[in-house]
């Protein structure tokens, strides 16, 4: 009997191992993408499901590994995208980790009057990136300071090298303002982040630029913070939220 009791426990004690959470979202995706990198699993708000991120996208997979969702999940009741809701929340902690050596900053110029800060995914050669940038005293005016990102896409050919010659000028926020007016930055090489946030921006499920996030990590959209007063409103209205809860 003693035999059989301590059977019984390895073969529970394997099938605990067996069944967490990345475990199970491991032998879900197997069949379909055995080499895909899983970033994190962890609960969902859906219940009977995991909410993993798997190459930079989020996935959802019942807890007996039989379904997996791909797409947003929706809180109906309550009006509310559960899906991009983690994803801000993801956003912003690996926002945390890029120090300002990553970033060029654009801010008031006075600190105490920077009311809110976002943080842009941008690309030099990018049309809506120019014309966002044009805007950057109107921003800074509205007490709304800029950290910007590089992100050169792959379909502007020669942009990385554009993104690492006006890092390595002399003066970089000069640089970067004569670039998006459509100046030739040099060919000026250093160390750079630019290779690094450009992964980041992948990890992060970022595709398009300019890409706006707001201090909690959320895509703000474009039509809203392609305007000043729009982007200052709306960044008002999340603080005015968020303080009260």
């Amino acid at each position: 009997m003693h035999r059989l009791l301590v059977l019984i426990g390895v073969l529970f004690a394997g099938s605990v191992v067996a069944a967490t959470p990345e475990e199970v979202v491991r032998q879900a995706l197997g069949p379909i993408a055995p080499q895909v990198k899983i970033d994190a699993v962890q609960e969902s708000p859906v219940p009977g499901f995991y909410e993993a991120i798997v190459g930079g996208e989020f996935v959802y997979v019942s807890k007996d590994g039989r379904y997996m969702l791909s797409g947003s999940a929706f809180d109906v009741a309550n009006k509310r995208d559960l899906t991009q809701q983690s994803r801000a929340k993801v956003r912003k902690a690996a926002l945390a980790k890029v120090g300002p050596d990553k970033r060029i900053v654009f801010a008031p110029k006075a600190p105490a009057k920077t009311l809110h800060t976002v943080t842009v995914f941008t690309d030099i050669d990018c049309p809506f990136c120019r014309r966002f940038h044009q805007q950057i005293a109107q921003y800074n005016a509205k007490g709304i300071a800029v950290d910007y990102l590089f992100y050169p896409l792959s379909i502007h050919p020669g942009a990385d090298k554009k993104a690492a010659a006006v890092w390595c000028a002399k003066d970089r926020v000069a640089a970067f303002t004569e670039a998006m007016a459509g100046k030739d930055p040099g060919t000026a090489t250093c160390a750079n982040p630019v290779a690094e946030t450009a992964m980041l921006a992948q990890t992060l499920g970022i595709a398009a630029t300019p890409t706006i996030l707001g201090p909690d990590g959320a895509q703000i959209p474009g039509q809203i913070a392609m305007s000043p007063d729009m982007l200052a409103a709306e960044l008002d209205r999340q603080a005015g939220a968020a303080a009260a809860k």
